[in-house]
């Protein structure tokens, strides 16, 4: 293991042990330059956040964007296709930056040129259809393009582009490159000058794993071939991934073409790239498509076209993305300024990366069992075999793996930012999750996609989890991140609750803290983790919570009620001799995740309860606000007035707001907005209640209705449903209502004051906890968790179709009386439901008939029938139960 011995157990590794422990000297800061100064003085937005997607995209320092936003201000940078003199300076700026990047990669103008795109996946691209391919013909096999399958998505996605010209396209095992490497196999005619191309990654963006960059010049000398064919080898470096906390020298390594992006080197600017072409190679590249700039001269009646000489030049369609070629500067100076350079960066990095591999391995369970499985073709033993990154899946105390997507959610709780999936490498995701062919199709069968949060089927993983370092990052990221597994996992061992965890905590300790062993074990004696939370709810005590039909509208008749079921289902209704299940509570939502609206009767719409989730709060960009980023939504309280067609808005130290529960049709302004992957129409509820929002959060915010003659139509087709019929949602996330039942709830409520250290005090109250799940109805049933042996339900001649569970998210860990955060909530729910986070189901309603005005109340019977392939068992009502129906 790579630094030593580590302690086993729940002892988090102390890092004056690992470095004493290390065979060779370990580099972590940049000597004079004090790291924590840095963090705080140009990354002051981190303070509270742990963020290791470094290798997904890294950070830009706060002095990198005050030079370039002054560089703009004081300078004026024209089209640099033009001829004035704002025009020139951006034409020199612009060479001068392609000078600096030769500089950065040890080369220059003689051997290198430098392409801009929009991102190495367009320098991948661009390659793919440049590459002077040869087609299969009389007198030869054709050319090869050869690809490890350690390769990111956009590297594989050549092959398309080959496939069309005939070119054959062939994917090699990193073990069968070693395995030429070492027989040293050469092409049987070294005078064959047909061209192959062979792509590889300096650094896996799956697991770090760091491939030879002799490869390089042994492919293009022919003592090695990925595969024995006639012809000229030419290599292709991806060293997006690499070169974002490493050094690469191209005087010494001489690849062919290399492809990287900007911002995971720089973290600023996004969207800009480059394709750096060898010099020797750029007169074979053939061009068909010319934009502006690429030509020397061309008739618009004829097929003439001249490109211009610069390769550079050629390649560039249109008009680069200038400004942003000229925030490079201002990068490459930050970056020399605040680390000294990329060796720097590459030394610090690994350290981080090899202290945190070593902890993870020495992690166990009492049994003796691993808490992590670690996904790495090395064993961290040094920076040339071994990137900052770091690939695993957490283990249960029996083995089993616990889904990414859960991992995530629990992170999400501290602040903790990581990332899961198969990170754009199939091909590496397959061999280290051991998914084959065949999975990868079943798999889409079975609805999964790239980049959901379908982390298991049938119990085996999807994907995993990926944690990467980045210059800025420093121990105490890494121990708070070591510290969070312990708690996710080796805490529940001895049903100790987690540590409660705000922002704040998740900072660094001293330096001096930072070399000694941190505990990892929760104090059983430590206060509770409500004690710090304001006693004040945040909501003033006169706001009316519940609202009864008779002060809302005139008395209206109640749909007739029917305790009739069809016959044929009468098999599956369940006996209500176990006592009734009737709706205790109703609420709705107005304003997508601001405050709920309790009521003891309301009418039904085409959408679900009239007027739920109708508005939505978002911030200057037109995006949707959630809790999960502004927790004070929860402080927001709507009140909806029927018969004044008014919806009241209040919030503690502001004064109430009125707005119209409907628009008007001849001067509302129709906006598209999206909510749930979903494009929705809406329209601004105007300025006065913008400015009230913006007071109360402290930045620019607007309210937006769903418009009403727009139709969303649900993804999740109710059974039985006519084609081209769907049932219409509001600004909900899944379907029309949302149900809870009480006697699940109990269930999670007597595990979580079980789990309270002081044994006393009842750290969730019922009410608390049932708002926490925001469900519309409230049933009280017979046992915990029938509710999902549900297929529908019946409350009077209403008929509501069950779609499915509920999946919930860190929302559920917000106290929705004070917008504080619980990760208890989660956690516990996480590990009674086998890991899978679901509480509630789903419903929609079938067959409305809207003839006649239609009503929820509280007090009406719930009649489920259970799904076909459900076996009922009767279990007798606890007393508990029967507390909580009365």
């Amino acid at each position: 293991m790579a630094g030593g011995a580590a302690p086993r157990g729940a002892e988090l590794l102390a890092f004056a042990r690992f470095r004493d422990s290390s065979p060779q000297p370990l580099a972590y800061g940049y000597g004079p330059r004090s790291l924590r100064d840095m963090r705080e003085r140009e990354f002051g937005r981190l303070a509270g956040t742990v963020y290791l997607d470094h290798a997904g995209a890294t950070l830009f320092p706060q002095s990198q964007l005050t030079s370039f936003t002054n560089d703009l201000m004081e300078n004026v940078y024209g089209n640099p296709h033009s001829q004035n003199i704002s025009s020139k300076l951006t034409h020199d700026t612009v060479e001068h930056v392609r000078y600096r990047i030769l500089e950065h990669f040890h080369t220059s103008t003689e051997d290198y040129s430098v392409i801009f795109t929009a991102g190495s996946t367009a320098a991948l691209k661009l390659v793919a259809e440049a590459f002077p391919w040869v087609s299969p013909g009389p007198e030869s096999n054709g050319s090869r393009f050869c690809y490890l399958i350690d390769s990111h998505t956009s590297v594989v996605g050549m092959r398309k582009v080959t496939t069309a010209m005939n070119v054959t396209s062939i994917p090699v095992r990193p073990e069968d490159v070693r395995a030429a490497e070492t027989r040293g196999t050469a092409a049987s005619d070294p005078d064959c000058q047909l061209p192959h191309l062979f792509c590889y990654p300096a650094q896996s963006n799956f697991s770090g794993t760091r491939y030879p960059l002799s490869w390089i010049g042994e492919v293009k000398a022919g003592r090695m071939c990925p595969m024995s064919v006639p012809g000229k080898w030419f290599v292709l470096l991806d060293a997006a991934s690499y070169v974002s906390t490493s050094p690469l020298d191209l005087s010494v390594h001489q690849a062919d073409f290399v492809p990287l992006s900007f911002y995971k080197i720089f973290g600023f600017p996004t969207g800009l790239g480059a394709l750096l072409v060898n010099n020797r190679v750029a007169p074979l590249l053939r061009k068909t498509y010319f934009g502006g700039g690429t030509a020397a001269a061309y008739l618009a009646g004829e097929d003439f076209y001249i490109p211009r000489q610069s390769v550079a030049e050629r390649f560039e369609d249109g008009t680069i993305s200038f400004l942003d070629v000229i925030a490079l500067k201002h990068g490459f100076d930050a970056l020399e300024r605040l680390t000294g350079g990329m060796e720097n960066i590459k030394q610090h990095t690994f350290t981080l990366a090899q202290y945190t591999y070593t902890a993870l391995c020495a992690l166990r369970y009492p049994n003796g069992a691993p808490v992590v499985r670690i996904y790495s073709d090395s064993e961290f033993s040094s920076p040339e075999v071994q990137g900052p990154v770091i690939n695993f899946n957490v283990l249960d105390h029996s083995g089993n793996i616990i889904g990414y997507s859960q991992v995530d959610k629990m992170a999400s709780l501290y602040n903790i930012h990581v990332r899961t999936g198969c990170f754009c490498n199939t091909g590496a995701c397959q061999k280290h999750l051991g998914i084959s062919d065949e999975m990868v199709r079943k798999h889409l069968e079975a609805g999964h996609v790239c980049g959901d949060d379908v982390d298991l089927i049938d119990g085996h993983p999807t994907g995993s989890v990926r944690i990467s370092f980045g210059y800025m990052s420093t121990l105490e990221d890494a121990q708070a991140f070591l510290r969070f597994i312990i708690a996710m996992q080796l805490h529940q061992c001895d049903g100790q609750p987690l540590p409660p965890t705000t922002p704040g905590e998740v900072g660094a300790p001293s330096e001096s803290e930072a070399q000694d062993a941190v505990p990892a074990t929760v104090d059983r004696c430590s206060s509770s983790p409500w004690e710090d939370a304001p006693t004040d709810s945040g909501v003033s005590n006169d706001l009316p919570t519940t609202v009864a039909a008779v002060g809302l509208h005139p008395p209206l008749p109640m749909a007739t009620r029917t305790q009739q079921i069809p016959s044929e289902k009468a098999a599956g209704v369940l006996d209500g001799g176990l006592g009734p299940r009737v709706i205790t509570n109703l609420y709705l939502y107005p304003i997508k995740s601001c405050a709920a609206f309790e009521v003891t009767k309301w009418p039904i719409g085409s959408q679900g309860l009239l007027y739920d989730r109708s508005w939505m709060v978002v911030n200057h960009n037109g995006v949707c606000l959630s809790q999960k980023q502004e927790p004070r939504l929860c402080l927001i309280q709507p009140f909806i007035d029927l018969p004044q067609k008014i919806m009241v808005i209040k919030a503690k130290g502001m004064e109430p707001i009125a707005v119209p529960l409907e628009e008007n049709g001849e001067r509302t302004q129709i906006c598209q907005s999206k909510v749930c992957a979903d494009r929705v129409n809406t329209y601004n509820c105007g300025e006065k209640i913008s400015s009230w929002l913006s007071r109360f959060f402290g930045h620019p915010c607007q309210l937006l209705k769903q418009s009403s003659n727009f139709q969303r139509s649900a993804k999740k087709r109710v059974k039985d449903q006519s084609a081209g019929s769907t049932a219409t949602l509001s600004l909900v996330n899944e379907a029309q209502y949302l149900l809870i039942n009480r006697p699940s709830v109990l269930e999670l409520q007597q595990q979580l004051n079980a789990s309270d250290a002081n044994g006393k005090e009842e750290l969730f109250p019922m009410k608390e906890l049932i708002s926490r799940f925001r469900a519309n109805i409230i049933t009280s049933g017979t046992s915990a968790f029938e509710e999902e042996t549900w297929d529908e339900i019946s409350v009077g001649s209403l008929r509501f179709q069950v779609l499915g569970p509920c999946h919930r998210c860190q929302m559920i860990c917000i106290n929705q009386q004070t917008g504080q955060r619980n990760q208890n909530v989660f956690q516990k729910l996480s590990e009674s439901r086998a890991r899978k986070v679901n509480f509630g189901v789903y419903l929609t309603h079938t067959s409305l008939d809207f003839s006649s005005p239609a009503f929820l109340s509280v007090g009406s019977q719930v009649l489920p029938v259970l799904k076909e392939n459900t076996e009922h068992h009767e279990l007798p009502a606890s007393t508990e139960h029967q507390d909580v129906i009365s």
